[in-house]
């Protein structure tokens, strides 16, 4: 399997050498209110994610009414609730998805969206959503990957939940169809224990397959996506929310406003941090240089015609005047072209 290297979400590239595609994840911290949802577009906006991201479901189309709550769900939300009767006061309407995404033109963030069903799909995908976002539950649900990956574009596949048997099948479903995949490393516990990101698995997954790598983030607070910067995410999504004590599942597994802000003015370090890979000497350390490194001196007087060697050559700081000390081996057995007193700069 091969996929994309560089991938287009309009005018967002996304390759090992552009900057890193943000994603806040808004999911369904609108607890149903439209109002709200724009709400968090204002918050995604003042803290400079590339995206903002939904969730659009038809609850029937997603469970039966009868599944219990994930263990994260009930310790947050109302346990004589199901599954079911939760999510249903969570869905929000084709008219208020496309609505959300034409405040987001307006504001200048891309809008994206994850669908949770088929029908949910067809619907984003007449909106023009430009890119899907495929939930860690939706893995193994092969049927619904080809389905996606028909659409021609580009994906954002969530990892949690899955043993690596399972990305391999559901890469196997999507390449021949689609290549332009991203593949996110995901631990989906809400909040997450910090024993548990276990951000060596995207060195896993870089060596299995040839993909981008990302990660989704449900750590506290600014979390684990800076540091899955540094080990090569080119993706990163974070949840956030208005306020973490609203009723719903996913606030208190979300990062405040002020949180968001701060993790990205952090992975924007990061990659600062990072720089471009080639080794060499800074602009300023040039100056550094010059004072710090040393030259070749005379250890002792030295006669012309006399042979340079290690009993009368030494290394010294001569502010960068003369030949470096680097070049010893070349120098030592050459010799004198005049005299030189102690300490004075061979040339």
């Amino acid at each position: 399997m091969q996929f994309d290297e560089m991938i287009q979400i309009q005018e967002r590239r996304i390759s090992k050498d552009d900057p890193v595609f943000i994603i806040g994840e808004a999911g369904v911290n609108h607890n149903g209110d439209p109002d709200l949802a724009a709400k968090l577009v204002d918050v995604a906006c003042e803290a400079g994610v590339d995206a903002v991201k939904f969730q659009m479901f038809k609850t029937e189309d997603l469970i039966l009414h009868n599944v219990e709550k994930a263990p994260y769900q009930k310790e947050v939300t109302d346990t004589k609730q199901t599954q079911f009767e939760m999510l249903k006061k969570l869905e929000l309407e084709k008219e208020t998805f496309s609505k959300l995404k034409s405040y987001c033109e307006q504001k200048g963030i891309l809008f994206l969206c994850t669908p949770c069903d088929q029908n949910s799909l067809e619907v984003l995908d007449s909106l023009g959503v430009p890119a899907f976002k495929i939930a860690a539950t939706d893995v193994t649900n092969i049927q619904f990957l080809r389905q996606v990956a028909a659409k021609k574009k580009p994906i954002i596949l969530s990892a949690g939940m899955c043993y690596l048997e399972e990305i391999k099948t559901a890469l196997r479903a999507i390449c021949p169809i689609n290549q332009r995949v991203i593949l996110l490393q995901c631990t989906a516990n809400y909040p997450l224990d910090d024993r548990e990101v276990n951000l060596n698995v995207m060195d896993t997954l870089r060596r299995e397959f040839d993909i981008l790598i990302g990660y989704s983030d449900h750590a506290r607070g600014i979390g684990a996506a800076p540091y899955a910067v540094a080990k090569g995410a080119r993706v990163i999504e974070k949840h956030f929310t208005i306020d973490k004590n609203l009723p719903g599942p996913d606030h208190r597994a979300s990062v405040t406003p002020e949180e968001l802000k701060a993790l990205v003015a952090e992975v924007r370090r990061v990659e600062t941090f990072l720089g471009s890979g080639v080794k060499m000497p800074t602009y300023s350390e040039q100056f550094t240089r010059r004072s710090l490194q040393k030259c070749l001196v005379a250890k002792k007087a030295i006669e012309e015609g006399e042979v340079f060697s290690e009993d009368n050559l030494t290394a010294k700081r001569t502010n960068g005047k003369g030949i470096s000390a680097l070049y010893f081996d070349e120098v030592v057995g050459r010799r004198a072209e005049h005299r030189y007193l102690p300490d004075e700069i061979i040339q």
